[in-house]
């Protein structure tokens, strides 16, 4: 059995959503990609080291190189960049999803944009050096992670697409589709930026929603 955070053993993998451990989510996110007995399972949370950020807390900032990467057990997380004092928002990142300061891990750059915890979060975190001993160890596991890369490029894409396609109602009509938990779990000033719009225009939307 896999032991939870506190201990107890549990298939976390397989419980509901209100019932899941934070670190099931990386099994979860693993088990998308290929089959996992539960000795495999054991292992990646036996090799996965867990950190707590309260709400506001600064991951990386502009400038910053950074050598960590992570992933989202529990909370939220938000990348935005800093033009002429304002904060543009590009993404929100919630339970299941990998962190990762793309040119400052892996490519040794000042990073461009911010990271910091909409709320208390629950985070793995682990360092290109870490992600090598552990595939040297473990090389079944080298090939899930190219997918997995692979895999957060391609919705990347799509997501930049299909927002530079869309009109800010659309953008709206979308995220609630596709990630309505972020409505209730994100300051509205955040999700208007997220958009593309000023918080004014999306009070607007929303209300012109509400009446039809």
């Amino acid at each position: 059995m896999v032991q939870t955070m506190n201990g107890a053993p549990t298939t976390a993998w397989a419980k509901s959503p209100r019932q899941r451990s934070p670190e099931s989510e990386i099994i979860r996110y693993v088990s998308r990609f290929m089959e996992l007995s539960e000795a495999e399972a054991q292992v990646i949370l036996e090799n996965i080291q867990f950190k707590a950020y309260k709400k506001g807390d600064i991951l990386l900032r502009e400038g910053q190189i950074s050598n960590l990467c992570y992933f989202n057990m529990k909370g939220c997380v938000r990348q935005y960049y800093l033009i002429d004092g304002e904060e543009k928002t590009t993404n929100f990142y919630t339970e299941g999803q990998p962190i990762s300061p793309n040119e400052g891990a892996f490519k040794k750059k000042p990073s461009k944009f911010y990271l910091s915890c909409v709320e208390d979060c629950i985070l793995s975190v682990g360092t290109p050096e870490d992600e090598l001993r552990f595939f040297q160890k473990y090389p079944q596991f080298e090939m899930v992670c190219r997918i997995a890369v692979e895999d957060e490029l391609g919705k990347s894409q799509h997501d930049f697409a299909a927002f530079m396609l869309s009109n800010p109602e659309e953008r709206y009509m979308n995220l609630i589709k596709t990630r309505p938990e972020l409505i209730e779990r994100v300051p509205q000033y955040q999700l208007a930026s997220y958009l593309g719009i000023k918080p004014e225009s999306l009070s607007r939307i929303r209300k012109r929603i509400m009446l039809r």
